[in-house]
């Protein structure tokens, strides 16, 4: 997925090398020359053998057992998120669940087109794993021009020089970006393999921020964005992952209610 085929071992040393040595529990009174722990050190804490954990590392074992998982996972703090990534590069091909694989319908239910009808005073939109906008309220697209259908969210990000401007905190959403789309592929790599060695090739900054192996979600939160004529809106946002196998996301976006931004949002609405 990375052109790099030694998954497994880069993302247990890029989580290493992140570790504070101290907060692990290790006591060393030496001046220390390296980022994090040791390979030495993290596989003592974790109950293996220093020798079977660079192979580990090294690509020469890529499918540990559950159990030393688990342990590795538990050294490094590793959160839900990072743990189901992990054990979806360990799998063996031949263990993967059925399914997933397959690409995806990128058609939207019409029910849930019917729904976001119903809230055509909010942005919201759906999207497919590999981040394609599929539909989206109007109001989703005069907020922001990534949120309608035809656009990526991450090749808007990474390649589109618009997003410089209507991401005020650019830096954080574009991390963020990529750690969420490394977390959907621990369960649709296939899906995504071509998708992820293509933005690699094209955005440098993209490449960086994926060979860093940072992985998580953000279900919800909250996002500054630029809007012509209106300045910055500060909006929440919640998720919800439709049922079925196409893996689509609908994001849904609100002010604060009584705020400058909910009556900057109205009016914005007004004018569709």
């Amino acid at each position: 997925m990375t052109g790099d085929d030694n998954e497994l071992g880069s993302f247990l040393r890029s989580r290493r090398e992140k570790m504070n040595a101290a907060s692990a529990g290790v006591v060393d009174n030496t001046r220390r020359r390296v980022k994090g722990l040791r390979r030495e050190e993290l596989a003592l804490l974790a109950g293996l053998s220093p020798s079977y954990y660079a192979r580990l590392e090294q690509g020469r074992d890529r499918h540990p057992s559950r159990e030393i998982l688990a342990a590795l996972a538990g050294v490094l703090g590793l959160d839900d998120t990072e743990r189901a990534y992990l054990w979806s590069l360990a799998v063996p091909p031949s263990l993967a669940p059925a399914g997933n694989d397959a690409v995806p319908a990128q058609t939207v239910r019409p029910g849930v087109l019917h729904l976001m009808e119903r809230w055509a005073d909010l942005p919201a939109f759906v999207v497919a794993p590999n981040r394609d906008v599929l539909a989206g309220t109007p109001l989703a697209a005069r907020v922001n021009p990534a949120w309608s259908p035809g656009h990526n969210l991450i090749e808007f990000t990474f390649l589109d020089p618009r997003a410089q401007e209507v991401y005020p905190d650019w830096a954080e959403i574009a991390l963020q970006a990529v750690a969420g789309l490394r977390a959907t592929a621990a369960t649709r790599r296939a899906e995504l393999d071509g998708f992820v060695a293509d933005m690699r090739k094209r955005s440098e900054s993209f490449r960086g921020l994926w060979d860093s192996h940072d992985v998580y979600e953000r279900v919800v939160g909250d996002k500054r964005l630029a809007v012509a004529g209106l300045g910055i809106l500060s909006l929440r946002f919640e998720t919800f992952a439709l049922a079925g196998p196409e893996g689509h996301v609908m994001y849904v976006y609100f002010p604060q209610p009584g705020s400058t931004d909910d009556d900057a949002l109205r009016s914005l609405g007004a004018d569709l």
